[in-house]
């Protein structure tokens, strides 16, 4: 008879069971029984070619297609299919570069990206689950727009995660009872889950990024808070004409609220506090730079890190711990989301690090014709630099894409903010806008989605979602760089 798992560490269990396909497959390729040789340092960029980006453009294209084409394949076999195009870059990395390479990139995208990017999320998404926001209320459109309009606040002051994982309950609750829901879900992953994020450091991760690089507190809010307030107020007009287009054709489209009880009541508060307790320790982690840091196997193991994930455990064993079932129970709270994301990012993680290592490498590398289009007669083309950052960061990771043009336009934070503050203020636009472009393109998309579709809204594919997103951020964006640029 098996021992019984204490409940708290069922969120562990259940996602280490799920992701043992994966994890299995990626020890079949890369560990084979011998003793750990000397890890390679870094991926030798400048031998790669385009052709090592082959498993990551499948990975998207497996997340973009499968699940409109083979729906049930993909449900039940996403895991698989996610860890096959990562042994098609494993396997033959590890064979033409050494056993040693493989397994020091798959370590370091786990230990060093994956896991600390999951631990953060699995926080959030945890303590959220926690609280019970509820509105007297059936989704109107002054109540979906003061939701929306508070989340893109939020999201600049808490992160765009943790404001997302926060209200998108109390908005799908509070639109139950809409029949046409959908287009509530996509606008709150424009403005909640990234426009929103560009109004302080602590935001976005490509913001917060460029505050430890040296880019002032004052400088982000007062240059970003014009753009933000823009899109913010344009995206948030078009939503009030679609709502009130689809409001008019509810079977039943009436407003009913309750006057013998409060507008709004909030359950779980204790989670609150937890929630700006993991916005402490990510800002502390980001901050403090001068703990040891040691380096095994040529992975860099940092104390701050150690420190900051450790942290976030015991938050969320807290919330665990503090949070009666009852609450989780109102949200229909279960860990399947989670679940999706994890399987997904795993694949991402590790297949994009060709793509990230010929992006560093900037105009020397197979990327540099597109890259040389950012300057002309030596002076930045500030359009150019919203555009492109922006368009990469819609389908790849946005940290490391605004560090690569951060770094393209001098990499100096003083020189960057005193004489080319439209350039910087491009980059920081492009990296955080865009990221609504596609799920992928910043982490909360995706676990809104799997949210939203877990109470049941049928929220559009891959490519259902860039066609919102082309049709309706395209002109805007083209509106920015008129404004702007």
């Amino acid at each position: 008879m098996s021992p019984v798992k204490p409940h708290y560490l069922q969120p562990a269990f259940s996602l280490l069971r799920h992701n043992g396909q994966i994890l299995r497959l990626l020890t079949a390729v890369i560990c084979i029984s011998c003793p750990l040789p000397a890890l390679a340092a870094s991926l030798p960029a400048n031998e790669l070619s385009l052709w090592w980006c082959l498993p990551f453009a499948g990975t998207l294209l497996s997340i973009a297609v499968c699940p409109l084409l083979l729906p049930n394949l993909w449900h039940l076999h996403s895991g698989k299919m996610i860890g096959l195009w990562c042994g098609l870059f494993l396997l033959p990395l590890s064979w033409h570069y050494g056993i040693s390479t493989g397994i020091a990139l798959t370590a370091h995208a786990l230990l060093e990206e994956y896991i600390p990017f999951m631990l953060l999320l699995l926080a959030l998404y945890t303590l959220s689950g926690g609280i019970v926001i509820q509105y007297n209320s059936v989704g109107s459109i002054r109540l979906n727009v003061s939701l929306l309009a508070t989340g893109t606040l939020l999201a600049g002051l808490m992160g765009t995660t943790g404001a997302a994982m926060l209200l998108i309950r109390p908005l799908l609750r509070a639109n139950a009872q809409r029949h046409h829901r959908t287009h509530v879900v996509v606008f709150f992953i424009f403005l909640v889950a990234n426009i929103g994020g560009g109004l302080t450091p602590l935001g976005d991760p490509p913001l917060f990024l460029g505050f430890l690089k040296g880019v002032g507190f004052q400088w982000t809010l007062s240059h970003m808070l014009l753009p933000v307030l823009v899109n913010t107020l344009v995206l948030l007009l078009v939503f009030i004409c679609i709502d009130y287009y689809l409001w008019q054709h509810e079977p039943k489209a009436k407003t009913v609220t309750r006057l013998d009880s409060p507008m709004l009541t909030i359950q779980g508060k204790i989670n609150l506090l937890l929630l700006f307790a993991v916005t402490a320790v990510i800002l502390l982690s980001g901050i403090c730079k001068n703990t040891p840091v040691w380096h095994v196997y040529e992975l860099e193991i940092s104390l701050s890190a150690w420190l900051r994930n450790g942290l976030l455990v015991i938050i969320t064993l807290c919330g665990l711990e503090l949070t009666s079932p009852k609450l989780r129970q109102q949200n229909d709270f279960n860990w399947a989301p989670m679940q999706e994301v994890s399987k997904l990012f795993i694949g991402i993680f590790i297949t994009i690090a060709p793509v990230m290592a010929l992006l560093q490498l900037g105009t020397a590398g197979d990327f540099g014709v597109l890259l040389q289009l950012i300057q002309h007669n030596g002076e930045p083309v500030n359009a150019i630099y919203f555009w492109m950052s922006g368009l990469l960061s819609g389908f790849l990771d946005n940290a490391p894409t605004y560090l690569v043009f951060f770094n393209l336009a001098g990499g100096e934070s003083q020189l960057l903010m005193r004489y080319f503050s439209d350039t910087l203020l491009a980059i920081s636009m492009g990296s955080v806008f865009m990221g609504a472009l596609s799920y992928i393109g910043n982490a909360p998309n995706l676990m809104i989605k799997a949210i939203a579709e877990q109470q049941g809204i049928p929220m559009p594919s891959f490519l259902g979602y860039m066609a919102w997103s082309v049709t309706l951020l395209i002109p805007l964006f083209v509106l920015d760089t008129l404004l702007f640029f």
